[in-house]
């Protein structure tokens, strides 16, 4: 059970809560009151709102008219406006031209006349870009603001008096645009001024010149550079000026200017070298000129076809992609700076085509070679200038030229051994057994073109050449073997022709020594040199000093053999008149020596000084002991006076080679030798001789 306090407590609690619920009810019944009281406020303001409403509609329907109206009258004025600040802009700057004008015209500095004429490119390009604004922009204008006249005519939205002024503004405009912008753009001074940046354009190319064509280094040896042509300021210009022009239709007139002056400019530079054997000689007249000019010619065409390459063209080609590289993208620049370098390419071209087409004389060989050579340097640096489509046509006629030197190098290499082969030279073998002018002409003539100047491109002609006619795919040989081969031929045909002529002597001993002569003249002139080292000494030591060998033994054997058995002693031992005997082969014997010493004098000629003397020792040794024995064995039969001592026939044999050698040892021409032979040493011979022979005859008596 609850005690009594507790239940006083609840009873309490439950009391409260009961009148706090009676306050929320009264609460309760206020607000609902005053809830009513808003409704009903609102309603009426509504009802307020509404009748605003309802009265406000017309304002706000004419509002938006206006503001359409406003908008639509304001796209069409505005651009108006804006065509006619550029008309003002136009005539603006077209005073600001003639300003510009005027200074630069007057202007004598060269730095500050540059800058004026950058100032007046600048003014031109801002006029040709204000009369393109004008001349786009003014139909559409004029075309909106009729539209806007139309409109406000037809609904009558505006007033008669604004909607007169808008139609004469109208009117005024499109007088304006229709009078104005063909007269600004074809007949004005844009007109005028395009004209005078044409002159200017002209002018500055003009003066571009190419200053040094070759430039001196400290070692004295010419280095071959291209130059700068103009100052950056003035490249700078001709740029703008090639812009500006392009931009307004005068591409073409540009490019016509551009090639012309600078070719102009490039051939006047070349004219200094002073090629006037390019224009001295037509190509179908190359065979007419004399060797010593064609010579000079071709050595003169190698070099300033160097220059031109390295130089000019270089020079040209860098101005080119200066001036003109920033038009249509770099598309212009290569045909232009073609169109300037193949004039002056076609001449050089011309001359070598016609060089390489000419006779196939043996002489053009090495000039024809030095062409080709210097095309080979050339042609890593040629094909880089003349890189694209633009520059294929060069190049390829570069290539066909190359091909044509090729053709006619292996040609004239070839022939030259045909006419070797077949005796072509119209000589007779020397009457006087010396080494025909052939022989020397081809051995120094191979000799020269085995020396490191020309054996490179002769290799490479010859490799090429072989490529050709066995195909790409084909294995050649290397160089040195390709060579090699092609001289050894000439060899051997120079080895046939020797003997064909030597054939042609009826004299025996002539014959041995004329080949004598020419073998060892081959063997000697060919040894330790670059000729000598690329055939080898042991095939010349087989093909020419064996020979020239086995002929002076031939020589020895049958000019000095009979003479040496004269002196045979067998048939004395069974002979009782000894004296008889020996006096009759002593004076059989000099007639026989003095028969040999007369010719040695006048036909056997040895002209190399060590051939001379290994053939007087060799005849020393076979003459002299035996004419030593002779005379040792029998001198009692023999009076004193009757003969001669062994060292006096020594050195008679000794004097007459000396006698043999003098046509040809380079001290003695022809002429001096036979004014000698009445006197002198081979006086003196001849003087012996007869001596001895009539001190023979008077020792028969013994």
């Amino acid at each position: 059970m609850m005690a009594p306090n507790e239940e006083d407590s609840t009873l309490m609690k439950l009391e409260l809560a009961c009148t706090d619920l009676k306050n929320l009810l009264r609460a309760s019944a206020k607000v609902e009151e005053s809830l009513g009281m808003i409704d009903r406020n609102f309603e009426d303001t509504e009802e307020t709102l509404a009748a605003a409403a309802r009265q406000v509609a017309p304002l706000h329907s004419l509002a938006m008219t206006t503001k359409a109206l406003e908008t639509r009258i304001n796209r069409a004025v505005s651009p108006a406006l804006a065509l006619l600040d550029s008309f003002k802009l136009a005539e603006s700057l077209q005073q600001k031209l003639l300003a510009v004008s005027s200074k630069a015209t007057f202007e004598k500095n060269p730095k500050r006349r540059l800058k004026q004429l950058l100032r007046y490119v600048d003014c031109v390009d801002q006029l040709n870009g204000t009369i393109n604004t004008i001349s786009q922009d003014g139909e559409p204008v004029i075309q909106k603001l009729q539209e806007v006249v139309e409109f406000l005519s037809r609904t009558k939205a505006t007033d008669q008096y604004r909607t007169h002024r808008l139609k004469e503004t109208l009117v005024t405009l499109k007088t304006l645009y229709e009078s104005e912008v063909d007269a600004m753009r074809f007949d004005g001074l844009l007109d005028e001024a395009l004209l005078n940046l044409q002159d200017e354009f002209e002018g500055m190319l003009q003066q571009l010149r190419h200053q040094v064509i070759g430039e001196s280094r400290e070692d004295g040896e010419t280095e071959i550079v291209g130059s700068d042509l103009g100052s950056e300021m003035e490249v700078q210009v001709l740029t703008r000026i090639a812009e500006t022009l392009a931009a307004n239709d005068c591409l073409d007139i540009c490019i016509d200017i551009f090639v012309n002056v600078r070719y102009r400019r490039a051939a006047k530079a070349l004219m200094r070298l002073n090629p006037d054997y390019l224009k001295t000689y037509p190509p179908d007249e190359i065979d007419e000129m004399e060797w010593e000019s064609l010579e000079t010619a071709v050595t003169l065409w190698i070099q300033h076809l160097e220059v031109a390459v390295k130089t000019v063209i270089v020079s040209e080609k860098k101005l080119c992609v200066q001036v003109l590289g920033g038009i249509l993208d770099g598309v212009i620049w290569p045909e232009c700076f073609v169109k300037t370098a193949d004039k002056i390419m076609a001449v050089f071209f011309r001359f070598g085509e016609g060089v390489a087409r000419s006779s196939k004389e043996p002489q053009k060989l090495f000039k024809l070679l030095d062409m080709f050579d210097s095309l080979e340097k050339l042609k890593l640096q040629f094909s880089e200038i003349f890189e694209g489509e633009a520059g294929a046509d060069v190049c390829t006629r570069f290539r066909e030229l190359e091909k044509l030197l090729v053709h006619a190098s292996s040609k004239v290499f070839w022939e030259f051994g045909l006419q070797i082969e077949g005796n072509t030279d119209g000589f007779p073998p020397p009457e006087d057994g010396s080494v025909p002018k052939l022989v020397r002409y081809a051995i120094n003539y191979l000799k020269f073109l085995a020396t490191d100047i020309y054996s490179v491109s002769m290799a490479k002609v010859l490799r090429t050449e072989q490529i050709w006619k066995a195909g790409i795919l084909s294995k050649p040989e290397t160089d040195k073997n390709i060579l090699k081969d092609a001289i050894t031929n000439i060899i051997e045909a120079l080895q046939r022709n020797v003997e064909s002529k030597r054939a042609y002597y009826s004299d025996k001993i002539m014959s041995h020594v004329f080949a004598m002569n020419a073998y060892w003249y081959i063997y000697m002139r060919t040894r330790n040199t670059e000729l000598g080292k690329l055939l080898g000494h042991q095939y010349m030591k087989k093909t020419c000093k064996v020979v020239a060998e086995e002929s002076a033994y031939m020589y020895q054997k049958q000019a000095w053999g009979p003479l040496v058995r004269l002196l045979d002693t067998e048939e004395l031992k069974r002979q009782s008149n000894i004296g008889a005997i020996m006096n009759s082969k002593n004076e059989t014997f000099f007639r026989g020596f003095e028969e040999i010493a007369q010719k040695h004098r006048g036909s056997y000629i040895i002209q190399d000084v060590d051939l001379r003397e290994q053939i007087r020792i060799s005849t020393v040794k076979f003459v002299v002991p035996a004419y030593t024995e002779f005379l040792n064995s029998y001198s009692s039969a023999v009076q004193a006076k009757s003969y001669i001592t062994p060292e006096s026939m020594q050195g008679l044999i000794g004097q007459m080679f000396n006698v043999a050698g003098r046509a040809g040892d380079g001290k003695f021409r022809r002429r001096d030798f036979k004014d000698r032979s009445v006197g002198g040493i081979s006086a003196s011979i001849e003087s012996d001789v007869k001596y001895f022979r009539r001190s023979g005859s008077n020792a028969s008596d013994i």
